[in-house]
Order: structure tokens, then sequence, then C-alpha cells
């Protein structure tokens, strides 16, 4: 069983970007802002020699919360796929939006995304000693989904298994 310890850098941080769902038929599909926020779930077999599984300063966490500045505040979110691509990053072409193409931009998609830059932060840190469990990514209270590791889910699937054979 691995160690775990959890980071959340929330909503009221200010990770201010605006995106739409260009596919959805509601006001979704209108530019509109959020500010996310993020719970990250990091775990280990070893700690490392300070008894942490990661270190949330610059040599771990930092690095992450560098990219999350970098990829979420005040900036545009495009879709790959949105027809109005060229349009939307002509405005970031004008000097008038720091545009970022993602590969989607719900919430799941988010989380996703970050669960996998993340995870390549925290490994190549640790040296492959820790890994990110899972991400979970919210628009705000309301709103938010997670993405988690395939070994998360064959350990709970695993663990799943063992408690049906107990009862």
């Amino acid at each position: 069983m691995a160690h775990l310890s959890t980071k959340t850098y929330g909503n009221e941080r200010g990770l201010s970007c605006c995106s739409r769902q260009w596919a959805a038929e509601s006001d979704c599909n209108l530019l509109h802002g959020y500010s996310f926020g993020f719970h990250f779930v990091f775990a280990a077999e070893q700690l490392d020699k300070r008894g942490w599984v990661l270190d949330f300063g610059k040599g771990g966490f930092g690095k992450i919360r560098d990219w999350l500045h970098e990829m979420f505040d005040h900036t545009l979110l495009v879709a790959e796929d949105d027809p109005e691509r060229a349009s939307l990053e002509a405005l970031g072409e004008r000097g008038i939006a720091r545009v970022r193409v993602v590969p989607g931009t719900s919430c799941e998609r988010m989380a996703e995304m970050t669960f996998a830059k993340a995870d390549e932060i925290v490994r190549e840190a640790t040296k492959g000693r820790c890994w990110v469990e899972s991400v979970e990514c919210s628009e705000h209270g309301s709103n938010s989904a997670i993405y988690r590791s395939t070994q998360a889910l064959e350990r709970s699937a695993e663990s799943d298994r063992v408690r049906a054979g107990l009862d």
C-alpha cells in the first residue's frame, strides 16, 4: 500500500480563465470564465528522507504551481476542435488574450490534462519514487471532475475484491 498526501490549490487562488464548450446546447457554448481549483492526491511507496511523499515547495509542487499559473491564469482556453479556433487564436495574435489550445475545455479534460502534466513533473522531481494518484478540477463549489491513475483504479478494484471475499 502506498503513502498518500494531498494538496489543494483552490478556486480562491485566482486561476481565472475563459473558455467555451462549443458543442453544448446551452449558454456554455458562449465564452465564460471560471477560477479553476485543483485537488491533487500524490502517492509513494517510499517516503523521502524528510518523511514526505512530495515536497510542496520549489522542489516538487512548486513546478506544478508554476505550470498551473502559466496554463490557467488570465488565459483563454480553446479546444483543438473548436470550429472558431482560428478566430479565438486571432485574439492572441492581436495581443488581447493569452490563448492556450487544449484537447478539450471540460472540467474532465482539464483534470486529465493537469494529471498528465503533474505526473510528469512529479516523477521527474522524485526520480520515479512518487506519482500522481488523482487530480480533481473544479469550476466552482458545485462542479468538479476527477481523473484517476490506472494504478489507483486497479488498487481500488483489488480492495473491492478483497472486501467482497471477507464478507
